[in-house]
């Protein structure tokens, strides 16, 4: 009985191995290709945010590591856009955390004197048919940021139009809406400050 028991684990010790190499071999074949496409869909993502004739850089290179308020708690990266040698604008990660269901995730792409080029959801989880209109397949609501313009903290515009601004909040639900252009608002005036700082930003662990 005991060679017997002997005998099966010992099978089942060498199967895991051969599983296990099996399984990492599998992950570093696959690994490369795996990281060309999110590569791939991240372009495609910052493509939409800002204009591709607005930096000649590679802007997935062009990442930093920041901690500001203005984007939300916690770590955000921001990719910083150049051409040339002069920065032009940035993509930034942000966090509206006001949203009717959650925080709301945000691709918030601006140049540096208050003008957002682009901005796109990433990530939420607001009412299906009410909140859920900030997503671009569902509604062109979220394309109206591009190329507006910030004018100051105090700009009272850059609102929805239940609060006096002129972007339009949703029939039914207002949170959302309202979380959102606040986001991009804060996201906006942060890049004015980019400039300054840009020597001492950290660069993003690869």
């Amino acid at each position: 009985m005991l060679k017997t028991m002997q005998k099966h684990g010992m099978t089942l010790a060498i199967f895991a191995a051969v599983l296990t190499g099996l399984t990492a071999l599998v992950n570093q074949l696959t690994k490369t290709t795996i990281d060309e496409q999110a590569a791939k869909q991240q372009k495609a993502l910052f493509d939409q945010v800002i204009p591709s004739d607005f930096y000649d850089n590679n802007l997935q290179d062009s990442c930093f590591v920041v901690q500001a308020p203005q984007l939300g708690k916690g770590n955000h990266r921001v990719f910083i856009a150049r051409k040339g040698d002069k920065a032009t604008g940035a993509v930034m990660e942000a966090t509206a955390p006001d949203g009717y269901s959650g925080a709301i995730q945000l691709l918030v792409g601006t140049d540096f004197s208050g003008t957002v080029l682009g901005t796109r959801v990433t990530e939420h989880h607001e009412t299906p048919g009410l909140g859920d209109k900030i997503e671009v397949r569902l509604s062109d609501w979220i394309l109206h940021f591009a190329g507006k313009i910030i004018h100051g903290e105090d700009d009272a515009a850059f609102a929805v139009k239940k609060d006096g601004g002129e972007f339009d909040q949703f029939t039914g639900a207002t949170i959302t809406p309202r979380a959102v252009v606040n986001a991009v608002k804060r996201a906006g005036l942060y890049a004015e400050t980019l400039p300054s700082q840009l020597n001492q930003l950290q660069a993003c662990e690869e």
